[in-house]
């Protein structure tokens, strides 16, 4: 992003609790997310790119997955990349990591054989323009892979005394309306991709609950949204940052109760460019 209103979350995106997230996400996220992964049958010594890579997490992942690729990451926060260029230090010879903008890509046309684009669209304004690049760099032919968040697929309970789903209303979901962004574009990402012209275009879902991910790590995503973003949502919304951090301990007591059950349902959006 080039400017504070194409990246209003900088400030969020560059905190400590940012690391944190980006790695429990990625704990939670990935054993489902390979899975999906695998069922694109991609070529063994395909080009990888991955748009908004944070600290690497993925990146690294994909690498290791597909030992023949070679993988690239871009993201605007310079100390993303550092740590995303230590991670993957035993495997430099077959990745890249990048300081970019993911609204103006520095790839030719027609480079990459998968671009992926995950948990970011939410935390931006303008999405389809971010699309509308990886779609550029990606070979005709190629995979556009996009887990889109969407903040009214999240449900906890017990949370006494607390209403939750009013929470992420009045509070997140507030708060990114009044710095232009959207926290419910995974349910539109289906027609915004058939929109952009991909073909093939299929949705699928990974479930994030205390089921299927560790509790532990489960709770450590909300832990980190609450220490880096309290403050922020009450500059926007109703609520003080005493109140939305009582909102996020309560659907961490549901995680961590074992009687209790916290479930967050991410949208996986592909399709193939024409």
């Amino acid at each position: 992003m080039t400017s504070t209103n194409a990246n209003p979350q900088a400030q969020q995106m560059e905190d400590e609790s940012m690391v944190r997230c980006l790695a429990a996400q990625a704990q939670a996220v990935w054993p489902q997310e390979l899975a999906q992964i695998i069922r694109y049958a991609l070529a063994d010594s395909c080009a990888v790119l991955d748009v908004a890579c944070g600290t690497g997490e993925i990146s690294e992942r994909l690498a290791r997955h597909m030992p023949k690729a070679h993988v690239t990451g871009i993201d605007i926060v310079a100390d993303h990349i550092v740590r995303a260029k230590s991670r993957c230090s035993d495997i430099a010879d077959r990745t890249h990591f990048e300081v970019g903008d993911a609204f103006q890509l520095p790839f030719a046309d027609h480079t990459f054989d998968f671009v992926t684009c995950r948990h970011f669209l939410q935390a931006i304004p303008n999405p389809e323009r971010v699309l509308q690049e990886a779609i550029r760099v990606a070979k005709p032919g190629g995979r556009l892979h996009v887990l889109a968040e969407d903040y009214s697929m999240m449900h906890f309970h017990p949370t006494p005394e607390l209403d939750c789903d009013e929470f992420w209303r009045c509070g997140p979901i507030t708060f990114a309306h009044e710095t232009g962004t959207d926290l419910r574009g995974g349910r539109k990402m289906f027609t915004t991709l058939r929109e952009l012209g991909l073909r093939e275009v299929k949705i699928d879902y990974i479930v994030v609950d205390t089921e299927r991910v560790p509790r532990e790590i489960f709770a450590e995503i909300w832990t980190a949204w609450r220490d880096g973003y309290s403050e922020a949502i009450a500059s926007k919304t109703k609520f003080t940052a005493s109140e939305v951090r009582a909102y996020f301990d309560s659907m961490i007591g549901a995680i961590n109760n074992p009687d209790g059950y916290g479930v967050w349902q991410l949208p996986v959006v592909t399709g193939i460019i024409k």
